[in-house]
């Protein structure tokens, strides 16, 4: 089969399509022929020699965390899926045309849904909503901050605290402050503007997406007793009586289903902005890299 192979840590330089062995299925587990996947920060992060926790990198090595595709085979053991069956995964090597993954790591695809842009849902579907289920865990009526709500890990993220039934305000540059009213928030802060947010409210809990030198900003602005969890850094709470906790995505089959559908339903909305071949794959980076405005597709 064919892959984006890394084979060193630099630039894009550094990937290469090649012909690779097609990964074997093991008990619970599903092989899918892939569609697209789609290019998150963490790819070019581990691209440049990031070091993460839980995902050791030995080169050469695929790279890829979102797949979406139709099932070839199935491992012993495996219930939830038939061969034929259209799914979307949190993976593994998903620059590939076939992916291989344990049954809990894929969910459905609704038969209306374009199935490539399925790939676009995973990682930053999972990351936002476990940000607020996990991380936050409002109760209804709590008053939380989302930052970086229009990208896609805060879409995912406004989308589940709206969910819990939390009053949602939407924490953006000023040019996104018309986008960001379109996610029916409850109010919006514009994050680089230190004078217009003197009247915003006290928060219950900050979701944060971009990072602690912007959180650090409003601590202030969480109640003591409040929360701030993030999925970039934690910020220095020491002595505010704010709780800081850290979320990393992980597979959830019942949670990711649901997001699909949401995304299929229209409920909501991962813009896709780009989108390449697997041959293309550095120009898919560097555009991702970049900032393209939405998710980069890779189609096989």
């Amino acid at each position: 089969m064919k892959a984006a192979v890394l084979i060193g840590f630099g630039g894009v330089d550094q990937l290469e399509v090649r012909e690779v062995p097609e990964p074997t299925v093991h008990d619970g587990e599903l092989k899918v022929r892939v569609v697209a996947t789609s290019i998150n920060p963490i790819d070019w992060k581990l691209r440049e020699g990031m070091k993460r926790p839980g995902l050791p990198l030995d080169l050469p090595a695929i790279l890829g965390r979102d797949a979406a595709g139709e099932v070839v085979e199935v491992g012993a053991g495996v219930t939830r899926f038939r061969v034929g069956a259209r799914v979307t995964g949190l993976v593994m090597a998903g620059y590939a045309q076939y992916v291989v993954a344990k049954q809990e790591a894929w969910a459905d695809v609704p038969a209306a849904m374009n199935l490539a842009d399925a790939a676009a849902v995973p990682l930053v579907g999972l990351t936002g909503a476990e940000l607020v289920d996990d991380g936050v865990k409002p109760r209804a009526g709590d008053t939380v901050l989302v930052t970086g709500a229009v990208g896609n890990v805060g879409r995912a993220a406004v989308f589940a605290a709206r969910a819990r039934g939390a009053k949602v305000w939407a924490g953006v540059r000023s040019a996104q402050r018309t986008a960001a009213t379109q996610l029916g928030v409850d109010g919006v802060v514009v994050l680089d503007d230190d004078h217009a947010n003197a009247a915003v409210p006290m928060f219950d809990a900050i979701a944060d997406t971009v990072g602690a030198a912007t959180t650090q900003k409003l601590l202030d602005k969480v109640r003591r007793g409040g929360v701030i969890a993030s999925v970039v850094s934690e910020p220095d709470t020491h002595d505010r009586g704010v709780e800081a906790r850290h979320v990393w995505a992980r597979p959830d089959h019942e949670r990711l289903a649901a997001l699909v559908r949401a995304v299929a339903d229209g409920v909501l909305v991962i813009p896709i902005a780009k989108r390449f071949s697997l041959a293309q794959i550095r120009e898919a980076q560097q555009a991702a890299q970049a900032g393209a405005g939405g998710k980069v597709l890779v189609e096989m």
